[in-house]
């Protein structure tokens, strides 16, 4: 798991290129602005997309980064398992997060390929931003109702 400011990300790439060769890497992170009002990556790439052509040889997927970590901690919001969204262009990969988040209580959702890490980035930012709106401490989530 990446758990680093979104700006680290690339460094550690590239310094750990060598280890993570072969390995399922998880990009937690939510790019925010210094002051939280946007997101510093344009809509062609994602913050999960820019190590994953560093680090070639390894399997990127994009989780975890719509749900709070108090809430993760938690389990759950107001009776509800969390809902985690996995992207990634690696099947096995997105099937061993959505097993590990499924293990923990939680239910992994495959949301597809890699690209879609944009998308899941700017649901953080909204989350983000609705927590200030609607006063709720980061105690919220989203959930996928079917």
């Amino acid at each position: 798991m990446l758990a680093v400011s979104h700006t680290a990300v690339q460094d550690l790439a590239q310094q750990l290129r060598d280890q993570l060769a072969g390995k399922v890497v998880v990009d937690i992170s939510n790019p925010l602005t210094a002051d939280f009002t946007g997101l510093p990556i344009s809509g062609h790439t994602s913050a999960a997309e820019e190590p994953a052509t560093l680090i070639p040889d390894s399997h990127v997927v994009k989780a975890f980064n719509t749900t709070f970590a108090g809430t993760l901690v938690e389990g759950h919001v107001a009776g509800q398992s969390l809902d985690v969204l996995i992207a990634g262009d690696d099947r096995a990969a997105i099937t061993a997060i959505v097993e590990l988040a499924n293990a923990g209580g939680l239910r992994g959702i495959d949301a597809g390929s890699l690209e879609r890490a944009r998308r899941l980035e700017g649901l953080g930012f909204l989350g983000t931003q609705l927590q200030f709106t609607q006063n709720t401490n980061f105690t919220s989530t989203w959930k996928f109702l079917v």
